[in-house]
């Protein structure tokens, strides 16, 4: 098992694990999992049993866009569509 990065390391890195932004966000693993899957948070595979690296910056940008715009009461299709 891995030892966790400490949240200065975290902040100040360009890429991070889908569980470091759950750390990042407070958002819940399973939501960010299924935010990924729809294509609604960028990230970086490089093969396919990699771990998926995300982008920080562009990752938490785009998971407060999306809140935003649940909290607006818009579905999920609605929100896709409109980060597409």
């Amino acid at each position: 098992m891995s030892r966790q990065r400490t949240m200065e390391k975290i902040l100040s890195s360009e890429y991070v694990s889908i569980g470091e932004l759950v750390r990042i966000t407070g958002c819940r693993y399973s939501t960010l999992k299924f935010y990924t899957e729809e294509g609604m948070i960028p990230f970086e595979q490089e093969e396919e049993n990699l771990t998926r690296r995300f982008p920080r910056e562009k990752a938490i940008q785009k998971i407060n866009e999306i809140q935003e715009l649940k909290r607006k009461g818009l579905s999920i299709p609605e929100i896709k569509n409109i980060l597409t």
